[in-house]
């Protein structure tokens, strides 16, 4: 589908255990390339990355010491990231950050389901 259909993914973004050994293995095994990083402050580099070589899809970095494993997180499309938000609470959901707008331009948003599982959102518009 193209980009920023609601309900597709449109991020990846992996908290490892080590951001820049976690990029290594991936470049090598399927040819991820840097794109854009961020320095984060405290939270280290925020290294983006494409797999086709053109819009970065994703990012790295190193987890904080408050994420307790590493691993993978995916934003879903939204079409407006404070429907959305919304959709959650009523849903018996729990916003545990945002929403807030990324440097991309595009808005975020962290939220657990009912049962504790967490989740992202993505939307292009607030």
């Amino acid at each position: 589908p193209p980009a920023g259909v609601p309900g597709t993914i449109g991020w990846h973004e992996l908290y490892a255990a080590d951001g820049p050994s976690a990029f290594g293995f991936y470049e090598k095994l399927f040819g991820w390339k840097k794109k854009d990083a961020i320095d984060m402050g405290d939270m280290g580099l925020y290294q983006m990355f494409s797999t086709d070589g053109d819009a970065p899809v994703g990012g790295i970095m190193t987890r904080t010491p408050d994420i307790p494993v590493p691993y993978w997180n995916y934003y879903f499309n939204v079409d407006g990231i404070y429907a959305a938000l919304q959709r959650v609470m009523d849903g018996g959901g729990q916003p545990i950050m945002g929403p807030h707008q990324v440097p991309t331009g595009q808005w975020i948003l962290l939220a657990l389901d009912p049962q504790g599982a967490p989740f992202a959102l993505l939307s292009a518009v607030r």
